[in-house]
């Protein structure tokens, strides 16, 4: 019996990096698992592939999250194909990639990450979980600065978890629990790779700073723990190099 046996989870944002690795790691702990993908089908289908040759049970959907009814079609996917939803993590991120236009940043740190959660409340019942993954250069963006290419990213970002905690009363109402995982930069993401190329050694001076920085791998173990940890609505958690922009 797995931890997550009964569980369906949409991982959004998940055909690769670390929405990929969650949610191999919740299908290896028993969960149902949509994983979600914007243009990329032959990447979602691979990490699908890899989740049922190890036993697991997972679906591909394609869906752009800030498309009218992008989000309805991953809730409606959870539901007919694993009966329910329970768990959503709200992984998917952007806004540094270029010709998307100089609102999607907001459109899909912010406004996306409100409209998925707010399709997925009507399945979703007392005892599920959302988790939304940050970053700390964003969690702390209003009290210390970040990299300037990261800073449109970061502020939406930080715009989209105020929004999403707006919603926890609403949320506690329903019986559903909110976490926020906020980690270090993280080596290996498109993230990184994206910043690096706008502020070449951002990364390395990031690493000499925090000590080291997460694996995808390790990260995105800590994301899944955040699934059933025992902790209050609204905790967030911090993964890596916090002390910098608390102290």
């Amino acid at each position: 019996m797995g931890a997550l046996d009964s569980t369906t989870a949409i991982v959004t944002g998940s055909s690769r990096g670390i929405g990929a690795e969650v949610a191999k790691l919740l299908a290896a702990q028993g969960a149902a698992v949509v994983v979600n993908y914007r243009q990329k089908a032959p990447r979602a289908n691979k990490v699908v592939a890899g989740i049922e040759a190890a036993g697991g049970r997972a679906v591909a959907v394609g869906s752009d999250l800030t498309a009218q009814d992008g989000a309805q079609a991953l809730v409606d996917a959870a539901v007919q194909n694993f009966g329910g939803l329970n768990l959503l993590v709200l992984n998917a991120s952007g806004g540094m990639e270029s010709g998307l236009g100089e609102d999607y940043a907001l459109k899909l740190n912010r406004d996306a990450q409100v409209g998925m959660l707010t399709a997925a409340l009507d399945a979703m019942p007392a005892g599920s979980r959302v988790v939304f993954v940050t970053s700390h250069q964003a969690h702390f963006i209003n009290t210390v600065e970040t990299m300037d290419a990261y800073e449109p990213v970061a502020r939406s970002k930080r715009a989209g978890e105020d929004a999403l905690r707006e919603m926890v009363p609403a949320l506690t109402e329903r019986g559903i629990s909110f976490v926020v995982v906020s980690g270090d930069m993280i080596e290996g993401t498109v993230t990184a790779a994206l910043l690096d190329r706008a502020a070449p050694g951002a990364i390395e001076a990031r690493r000499q700073e925090a000590g080291r920085l997460y694996t995808v791998e390790e990260f995105a173990a800590e994301i899944v723990a955040m699934a059933t940890a025992d902790v209050p609505t609204g905790h967030t958690e911090y993964v890596g190099g916090a002390e910098h922009f608390t102290r």
